[in-house]
């Protein structure tokens, strides 16, 4: 019976061993995942931002779905403007005689193209509406909204991702602990997102460690 306990015995602390380690490091590399996937989630968030905020600033309002917001970046132009101070005599009724008038006149430069604007030479817009890593082909909702608050109409936007989806591979246990995050330096809840339908913002739900350029 010696050699066949050694054996049991061996092999069990194999495997607890191996047990250990795994609960060492699959949260590491959990992170790393995590980290890299969500960086380029939030990239594309950012490029669905700065496009839907060019849009606002030639239509007054954001765009509702990728189609049109796509076609704008590929085909629309901002217009360049210059502003400056003039005057004018005006003949006062009040005085009985002319008075000069302050005025401020806009002249238009001429105008760039969005895309050449936003993206450069890159043609990544085309994709930005698909989630980096879904398996299943998902793309970020995207809403836009016009709400009130304290009664001026504000037009509002909201572009999200489920974590579920982006980390679709991961332990059970970990992701369950990833959406439940609340901390000031992790995404919290259960999604990516930019912008709001409740509130007059376009910020992230993302700490500001995504926001730090790479050095070079």
């Amino acid at each position: 019976m010696k050699p066949i306990l050694v054996i049991v015995f061996g092999l069990l602390s194999i495997f607890l061993g191996y047990k250990i380690y795994q609960s060492i490091n699959a949260p590491i590399e959990f992170n790393k995942v995590r980290k890299e996937r969500f960086s380029q989630v939030i990239a594309k968030l950012k490029d669905i931002r700065d496009s839907q905020e060019a849009y606002k600033t030639v239509n007054g309002r954001f765009a509702k779905d990728f189609g049109s917001l796509v076609k704008f970046v590929d085909t629309g132009s901002y217009t360049i403007t210059q502003q400056r101070d003039s005057s004018f005599m005006r003949f006062d009724k009040t005085y009985g005689i002319e008075l000069q008038k302050d005025t401020i006149i806009i002249d238009t430069l001429g105008f760039v193209k969005v895309k050449d604007s936003i993206f450069k030479n890159d043609d990544r817009y085309k994709t930005m509406m698909e989630v980096p890593y879904a398996q299943g082909g998902e793309k970020f909702e995207m809403k836009a909204d016009i709400i009130d608050k304290q009664g001026y109409k504000a037009h509002v936007f909201e572009a999200k991702a489920k974590k579920n989806i982006i980390l679709y591979d991961q332990p059970k246990d970990l992701l369950s602990r990833e959406n439940a995050h609340q901390s000031v330096e992790e995404v919290n809840g259960t999604e990516i997102k930019v912008g709001s339908l409740t509130d007059v913002s376009t910020n992230g739900n993302w700490p500001p460690i995504y926001d730090r350029k790479k050095k070079q």
